[in-house]
């Protein structure tokens, strides 16, 4: 998440369309490849498990000053002052925890049927070079919790959220904040592809791993206007060349057509460029739209502004998932009398119309993934309006996340 201080059955797509068809719900062995999906929905209706892989300091802080990571701002950091051993203790154990099965569980029952996992590259440790700082030991969770979402009948999208270098300058959600974008070099886009590649392989040949359909190439790059020459020599090069080489592994692998996983890049609406221009195919393409009504200025900042934003908008077809969002509102209203959510459970029902006005407008396109699970604090809150679990037990969003019609704000 870009954070700004004030800061065959499939869910295939017929050639770039997302058809209706989401995860499995068996636990049968041997499942791959041909029984990895189950055509009984139609949106993609899920949540992001932010902060488990990379953690988010603004968004986990309590969890993070636990770690003994203090004043760090990111996990860079963080292993940097613990030191390794010390590091690897701290993080396996809010691995161990962050997210449970019974978060999962939990997340099933909700009505949701996926999960966009975010990950940093250096999870495949054969690929941090000496003198980057990051934790170790993050795979067998990983393994762990993808399995539970097999398990659970639960789509994976898994997210390359944070690449080689850094592909945002100054963002928490790389795992390292660099004044100046590192990622786009041959040597970091090789190391990506060698990730990607890898994560191919083990989606095909681990049966963990089994409704892990679509993999992301990289999350939040530049802007165009801001980094041009960056922006466009990653649609240029980047997106085209991991495109072709998680293809030559499935090949390799013997992966049929049908079978092969959905390949998302970020929305041409995020303003990096258009990530289909020099791609070699596009069937089974995905894109990712992140769309946050707290950070859009032309939105008036009322409850009846918002309410008509997200009733108005269009983020495009099916092919277009919007896989960040909240039910956050602007910096300088979030703590006014109108949006004030501490000590005004009266505010649940207005937030709610809110989320199911942003669920409508994005069932239009391909589904939504919400930003985030869980969190623990926010500003020394509980700040359900960026937290599905805790909004939930707020009454800020329902039950069951296929009811947005029956609330029909629009």
């Amino acid at each position: 998440m870009l954070f700004k201080p004030a800061l065959s059955t499939t869910l295939a797509l017929a050639g770039a369309k997302v058809a209706s068809s989401i995860p499995l719900e068996s636990t049968g062995e041997s499942l791959q490849p041909n029984k990895r999906w189950l055509p009984n929905a139609s949106k993609v209706r899920g949540v992001n498990l932010g902060s488990q892989f990379i953690i988010e300091p603004w968004m986990a802080q309590d969890e993070w000053t636990s770690m003994g990571c203090g004043d760090a701002n990111d996990e860079w950091q963080c292993v940097q002052a613990l030191g390794q051993d010390k590091a690897d203790a701290a993080f396996k154990k809010h691995w161990d925890t962050w997210t449970t099965q019974d978060d999962i569980s939990q997340i099933k029952s909700l009505g949701l049927n996926t999960v966009r996992i975010p990950v940093g590259y250096w999870i495949r440790e054969d690929l941090v070079n000496q003198g980057e700082y990051f934790p170790k030991g993050g795979l067998e969770y990983l393994d762990r919790l993808v399995g539970w979402c097999a398990d659970a009948g639960i789509y994976v999208i898994m997210d390359l959220h944070g690449g080689p270098g850094a592909q945002f300058p100054n963002q928490q959600y790389t795992g390292h904040g660099v004044s100046s974008p590192g990622f786009y070099t041959q040597d970091n886009y090789e190391r990506a592809y060698e990730f990607l590649e890898w994560m191919t392989e083990r989606i095909h040949s681990n049966n963990t791993y089994r409704t892990v359909g679509t993999l992301e190439v990289i999350n939040e790059p530049v802007h165009a206007g801001d980094y041009p020459s960056q922006a466009a020599d990653m649609v240029a090069n980047y997106y085209p060349n991991a495109w072709t080489r998680i293809r030559q592994m499935e090949e390799k692998l013997g992966v049929a057509d049908n079978n092969r996983v959905h390949i998302q890049m970020m929305d041409k609406s995020w303003g990096s460029g258009d990530p289909a221009s020099h791609l070699p195919d596009t069937t089974s393409a995905l894109y990712d739209d992140h769309k946050y009504y707290k950070w859009d200025t032309s939105v008036e900042t009322t409850k009846d502004g918002y309410i008509s934003a997200a009733c108005k908008d269009n983020r495009g077809g099916s092919d277009t998932i919007v896989g960040e969002w909240s039910i956050s509102v602007a910096d300088s209203v979030q703590s006014n009398d109108e949006f004030q959510i501490q000590n005004r459970p009266d505010q649940a029902d207005w937030y709610k119309q809110f989320w199911a006005a942003q669920v409508q407008t994005f069932e239009k396109s391909g589904g939504w993934v919400f930003w985030a699970w869980k969190c623990n604090y926010i500003g020394g809150m509980d700040e359900w309006r960026w937290c599905y679990k805790s909004a939930v037990a707020a009454g800020a969003i329902p039950n069951d996340a296929g009811s947005a019609s029956s609330i029909s704000p629009c």
